[in-house]
């Protein structure tokens, strides 16, 4: 089986476009189309594990890199939920021209990801049969940050750019020590290795609070009632500290108000679960559509 992935390069309502890899193509594939959405000031290439696992399980799995992001086209607007949620719907419905398998896969978002996933399972829901939504979904930073300049202050990425590109791959090895190399390659897939051996981001800090801010004002809890679609969330949690216990309260008023919700715990586990974990978390996405929750 053939686990390298196509390139593809798909245009939205804006003319940008967006940078997407194809592990494995519908006409190929018995199972269900899948796409994988990474989280902020990530990329596609932190998929690559689960999006191999997925494969071999049957699935056709496509990778995208968002505005801003990866190797997609970095305009200076377009980053709030809603745009990015179009964004994915453009996507999608690109997709599904002239491949009928394409209408309605799952989507499958990360942290940020996570809440475009449930965003776009509020405002698209015909174009999708079910959401993932991977430590996140429930994200409300407003709660946190009533201030926004406090959250910008607060959550501003540190300063890479500079720095050399294999003293940057050692801490993040030393951070992950259980991580394989596949997980850690995926991470560095976050900066552009210049020539002289040094790192940049692909997403600049002025894009980045552009995303944080959309997110900062995104508010899922007062989409639940609206949301017919069903939402498996998987939250990932080292210790049972203050951020999990406000994580066990967001996904209980998310179960009581959700109709049709799933939640699948990774402890313990790092936010990046799907890289740390990439055959558990295939085997429960797997489960989930096998055993007809996605139907």
């Amino acid at each position: 089986m053939d686990l390298t992935p196509r390139p593809l390069s798909i245009q939205v309502r804006d003319g940008i476009n967006l940078s997407l890899l194809e592990w494995s193509s519908v006409h190929s594939s018995p199972g269900i189309p899948i796409l994988l959405i990474h989280g902020l000031a990530s990329n596609a290439r932190l998929w690559d594990g689960p999006a191999k696992q997925l494969v071999r399980m049957g699935h056709a799995v496509t990778a995208i890199d968002l505005r801003g992001h990866g190797k997609s086209d970095k305009p200076d607007h377009g980053y709030s939920m809603s745009e990015i949620a179009a964004d994915i719907a453009d996507v999608l419905k690109a997709l599904a021209q002239g491949q009928p398998k394409w209408n309605q896969p799952l989507i499958i978002g990360q942290s940020w990801g996570g809440n475009i996933v449930v965003e776009v399972a509020h405002a698209f829901p015909e174009l999708i049969r079910g959401a993932v939504a991977v430590d996140g979904g429930t994200i409300e930073l407003s709660t946190a940050f009533p201030d926004w300049e406090e959250c910008a202050r607060t959550l501003s990425p540190p300063l890479l750019e500079g720095m050399k590109y294999e003293k940057l791959r050692s801490y993040i090895r030393a951070a992950h020590p259980d991580w394989s190399e596949e997980g850690i390659d995926g991470q560095m897939h976050n900066m552009e290795k210049l020539p002289d051996g040094t790192i940049r981001p692909w997403l600049t800090l002025a894009r980045h609070l552009k995303v944080l801010r959309g997110l900062w004002e995104h508010t899922p809890s007062q989409l639940w009632p609206r949301i017919t679609r069903p939402v498996l969330f998987t939250p990932a949690s080292k210790s049972e500290d203050p951020h999990t216990a406000s994580k066990r309260q967001q996904l209980s008023v998310a179960m009581s108000e959700l109709q049709h919700i799933r939640v699948e715990w990774f402890i313990p586990a790092d936010h990046d679960l799907h890289a740390q974990f990439p055959e558990r978390f295939a085997a429960v996405v797997d489960d989930a559509i096998s055993s007809g929750f996605f139907s």
